[in-house]
């Protein structure tokens, strides 16, 4: 079992910065992370992922240059550095972990997700 909690959400400005932070509890943090987001009546979509190691990292297409993800397996967490907001990104984030490293929402934890709202 693993418990996700998702912090750093809020309101910005576009063109402003969030930093997503994702902290793990659990007996092994041996998972592929990724990050995901739902905006309100659409479906939940792939926003960045990273393997265990950290070697791979991949990137939806709408956010590529501007997101960056990253872990420190030493304590369990993962990020998600936002630059460049735009409005099209206000959605609440989820965190989640999975066996291995997939870009669908077939992960198996989840955290509660943390509102991010870009708007002037």
């Amino acid at each position: 079992q693993v418990r996700l909690v998702e912090s750093g959400g809020g309101l910005v400005q576009p063109g402003g910065s969030l930093r997503l932070s994702c902290a793990a509890s659990g007996r092994t943090f041996s998972y592929a992370m990724g990050w995901f987001r739902q905006a309100p009546g659409k479906e939940r979509e792939f926003v960045a992922g990273i393997s265990w190691s950290g070697r791979s990292t991949y990137y939806a297409d709408s956010v590529k240059g501007r997101f960056t993800i990253s872990r420190d397996n030493a304590v369990k967490m993962v990020f998600l550095q936002m630059n460049s907001l735009k409005p099209e990104d206000t959605a609440v984030y989820f965190c989640a972990a999975h066996t291995q490293l997939i870009l669908t929402p077939d992960y198996d934890y989840w955290g509660q997700g943390t509102q991010v709202t870009v708007t002037s």
